[in-house]
């Protein structure tokens, strides 16, 4: 999946997205497949041990499997009707090793003894073809055996196990809800994933996970039927690393923001959403256009989510800084002699920003990585300076550093695991301060709210950041609705205006399900936290146009 497919599915464009296969990473299966059970651990552990004994033989000094099973249940619909129902299975085995000091991979179907000897034999014989090409031996920083061991998403209720007509009773009522509050045109989807994952490698780990990630959207369109203009607005939910008790109310910790509606941590209302989304559509297309010029913004978590994905979470890649991502994305300006000089101003001092793949209802929740290595939290930027980057085990000798971050990732059983972004996310401010609050400091600002369209350079440096919802901001008070608006800066820039966030009763997070990188490309899914929070004098311009 390319990066501008990944800006696609995020905008919600369900029309071709119900008949794409941007995100099948699987065969069409039946529902009732889904809901079988995979091969037993014991099992898994007799196989990998096939694998790693067949990669020994032939001359690998490091050898790591991973079985995987992938389930995908994806559901779409459009007003009155359902649009397409996607059940999609994948089962393999994926072996990596080193020999010759280089790595090999290789992957297959045949699960059996003999064809995961044959792919550990063949990954064996494509590391030392790659050695004959290679300068230097891969150097892997040492990683203790864990033993047999397991993880598992803390689910209340698998939503796949749901039954498939009480989800789409759901998603044709939040249609409905939104048709009768005065929407044009509605559309709404909810995809569910669980990755059943087992790994073992000769450190001498044996780890078996169950991973699930749920993402309820939807997109509502109002309609001008005098001028032919049309405005619409997205839901403002956030894919969780939850179960179905993220729609059927089991968790409840909704609170009301300063607009005047609910704003959701981790359990989403999706009909009361999609009635305040089809009013605020309405007032879009009698919204007052922006006046350029400079404000300060309060930015909303579901909508401050994507600017550090994309301002911090990407930059801050080590193979990114490093180029290896050059041709796929571009590089980063946060190159190593900016982190080697201890005193790079990322942001202000109130910028603390932390990778970790362990926050609980995270995209990125996990007990290991795919390289067995147990996850963590560590800093990024601290106090506004940048401390460290995401690296695995085979970058952070390059950073003076013997344990991986251990966010090595790979989407499927066939692909390659490597470096991939965690959850990066802006820590809360540690004095009391609630939205309102911050409100009530503003003499001329926008609060921004959802994730709208955006444009960045291939250095993470400039950009341009759009939203679903814009509230005008005059002496302390939300004054009214804006339309046109989209806010422009650079990435040092930017974080250096910081100059306030709540504190965590407001912390809540934005996600990205499907976000791409690499050659092939892959799709991971991740999570970014943080409370809401103030920029001062940012740039803000007018998109708005006369055809």
């Amino acid at each position: 999946m390319k990066r501008r497919d990944f800006i696609q599915l995020s905008g919600m464009g369900l029309g071709a997205l119900a008949t794409s296969g941007l995100v099948m990473l699987g065969n069409p299966v039946s529902a009732e497949t889904l809901l079988e059970p995979g091969i037993d651990v014991a099992a898994k552990k007799m196989l990998s041990n096939v694998a790693l004994e067949a990669a020994r033989a032939k001359g690998a000094t490091y050898t790591d499997v991973r079985i995987g099973r992938y389930l995908q249940q994806f559901l779409f619909t459009r007003e009155k009707n359902v649009q397409n129902i996607t059940n999609a299975e994948s089962f393999g085995v994926g072996i990596r090793v080193i020999a010759n000091g280089t790595w090999g991979f290789s992957s297959t179907s045949d699960v059996t003894p003999e064809g995961i000897k044959a792919c550990a034999e063949t990954a064996v014989a494509i590391a030392k073809a790659n050695s004959k090409l290679q300068k230097e031996p891969v150097e892997l920083a040492p990683v203790p055996g864990y033993g047999d061991v397991t993880w598992k998403t803390p689910i209340q209720k698998n939503a796949i196990e749901v039954p498939v007509k009480e989800k789409i009773d759901l998603l044709l009522g939040v249609n409905n809800a939104a048709l009768d509050n005065g929407a044009a045109f509605v559309n709404s989807a909810l995809f569910m994933i669980n990755e059943q994952k087992y790994f073992a490698s000769t450190d001498g780990s044996y780890i078996d996970q169950d991973i699930h990630r749920i993402w309820p959207n939807f997109t509502v369109t109002a309609v001008n039927k005098t001028s032919g203009g049309f405005r619409s607005r997205q839901a403002l939910s956030a894919p969780m690393g939850m179960g179905y008790e993220y729609l059927d109310g089991l968790a409840k910790d909704k609170s009301m923001n300063p607009a005047g509606f609910n704003s959701y941590r981790n359990s989403y209302d999706m009909l009361e959403d999609a009635v305040n989304a089809a009013k605020h559509a309405q007032q879009k297309l009698t919204a007052k256009s922006v006046v350029p010029g400079k404000y300060d913004l309060v930015l909303d978590p579901d909508h401050l989510g994507l600017t550090i994905h994309e301002s911090v979470g990407h930059p801050l890649e080590l193979d990114r800084v490093l180029g290896y991502e050059a041709n796929y994305a571009g590089t980063s300006f946060a190159t190593l002699d900016k982190w080697k000089s201890g005193n790079f101003k990322y942001g202000s001092d109130k910028v603390n920003i932390v990778a970790d793949k362990t926050q609980p209802f995270s995209l990125g929740n996990t007990g290991y990585d795919d390289e067995g290595v147990k996850c963590k939290e560590w800093d990024l930027i601290k106090d506004g300076i940048l401390v460290n980057y995401q690296a695995i085990r085979d970058q952070v000798k390059i950073l003076g550093e013997k344990e991986s971050n251990g966010c090595c990732f790979a989407d499927n059983w066939s692909s390659v695991q490597f470096q991939r972004m965690p959850n990066v996310s802006l820590k809360p401010g540690t004095e009391k301060l609630s939205v309102a609050e911050m409100v009530k400091d503003v003499e001329k600002g926008i609060y921004i709210l959802g994730r709208g369209s955006y444009s960045i350079d291939q250095q993470r440096y400039n950009f341009q950041f759009g939203g679903q919802l814009f509230y005008e901001i005059k002496n302390g008070e939300i004054v009214g609705m804006l339309e046109d608006v989209a806010y422009q800066s650079n990435t040092q820039e930017f974080w250096n205006s910081c100059s306030q966030i709540c504190d965590k009763d407001d912390y809540k997070f934005f996600g990205s399900f499907f976000d791409g990188k690499g050659q092939p490309s892959q799709s991971s899914a991740v999570s970014h936290g943080s409370s809401t929070t103030r920029f001062d004098a940012v740039n803000v311009i007018n998109t708005g146009r006369n055809i």
